[in-house]
């Protein structure tokens, strides 16, 4: 009797679940047909790139982003289900233990977590990596860099700096190049104007001038302004040369400035982590955002079982209203959830908050909720 109940419980929460997740992701196409109608009819993509290169790995990166949500959904309509029916309470006279009646969810839960995260590190990198070079060609207008005042350290004692940059021109205004050695520059590059050449991969810097400041100058002047130097002692002359235009190759691309955050779904599990030590090593701004999208793909396929405990412990009580009873319930919490998982990831982003503590904090607060409401589900 128990194997047949698991049986069933297992097959009516699985199929319940890919039910909605078909008629949602199809609304969702439906939606996205609608409002890119016009892009597609000026693109130059053929039916098969906008299915196959679009709207299958659409499909896949919503169905994975909503698929804690929709199992929540699931649970709460087949469990309103049988709690209607009074399955649960002819289950439970029949001997079987709330704990025991539990067991087939957590079993079917435990499939969809462990799909997720095999989506979620193994195949949706690559297919979101073909989504967005399919939008990025289609779809996207140019990505223009918001950020001013940019500032790279992009080698050892290497520091660029742009007050703006124009992203679709690839060109940086207000430019330098500073080269550091032993905590004292050594050299300075002023421009007015930088330009990225994506054929040769060179600088077009123009109207500069470079400073080459000799090893001991720097020391020399600190202690000349702090003491009284005999005018025996002369400091080593600096060097200044000016000119129209100097091609210059150096680590950075305009990409390494800033892309489009979406970017971060497309990357590896190495790739993501490569990029995040990168960043941080040219003291990039958007490390945190890198870091939240990594720990996401461990922490939000975990969601499934705080929302299938929560689920379960909500719809098994029969009560007035039925099924809208227990669905307005599931919506609330799903907003409370979301609201709180946006705190957080803002918080991470914005400030010095821990990225990791900002993704799994959801998952432990609706898990202590799911627990409690477990503990007072009708046995």
């Amino acid at each position: 009797m128990f194997k047949t109940l698991d049986r069933y419980i297992i097959r009516q929460f699985l199929g319940t679940f890919f039910f909605i997740l078909v008629l949602i992701m199809a609304i969702a196409v439906v939606f996205d047909i609608s409002e890119k109608t016009e892009d597609f009819a000026k693109t130059s993509a053929s039916f098969y790139e906008i299915v196959v290169e679009y709207y299958l790995n659409f499909i896949l990166y919503y169905s994975n982003l909503f698929s804690g949500l929709l199992i929540f959904i699931a649970v709460l309509l087949f469990t309103s289900r049988l709690a209607g029916r009074s399955e649960i309470i002819a289950a439970l006279s029949s001997g079987v233990s709330f704990p025991r009646f539990v067991q087939p969810f957590f079993i079917a839960a435990t499939i969809l977590t462990a799909l997720s995260l095999y989506v979620n590190v193994f195949l949706l990198p690559s297919a979101n990596r073909t989504r967005l070079a399919f939008e990025k060609a289609h779809i996207w207008n140019t990505y223009k860099l918001e950020e001013s005042n940019v500032l790279r350290e992009i080698a050892p004692g290497q520091i660029v700096y742009f007050e703006t940059f124009d992203m679709p021109k690839l060109t940086g205004y207000r430019f330098s190049l500073e080269q550091w050695e032993n905590g004292q520059m050594r050299s300075k590059l002023l421009s007015d104007r930088a330009v990225y050449d994506t054929i040769t991969g060179q600088w077009h810097v123009y109207d500069y001038m470079i400073r080459d400041i000799p090893a001991d100058q720097g020391s020399i002047g600190i202690e000349k302004g702090m003491s009284s130097l005999s005018g025996k002692e002369r400091m080593p002359a600096e060097r200044i040369r000016r000119g129209a235009q100097l091609d210059t190759v150096f680590a950075l691309k305009p990409s390494d400035l800033g892309q489009r955050l979406a970017i971060a779904a497309a990357l590896g599990r190495t790739e993501i982590a490569d990029f995040i030590k990168a960043e941080k090593a040219r003291g990039g701004s958007t490390v945190a955002y890198y870091e939240v999208e990594q720990k996401q793909r461990t922490s939000y396929p975990f969601a499934t079982y705080v929302f299938t405990l929560m689920g379960v412990g909500i719809a098994s009580r029969k009560v007035r209203g039925g099924t809208g009873v227990h669905m307005v319930l599931g919506v609330l919490l799903c907003l409370l959830y979301v609201f709180t998982m946006k705190m957080t990831t803002v918080a991470a982003t914005n400030s010095a908050f821990d990225p990791t503590l900002a993704v799994w904090i959801p998952n432990i607060i609706f898990g202590i909720i799911g627990v409690w409401i477990y503990w007072k589900a009708p046995k």
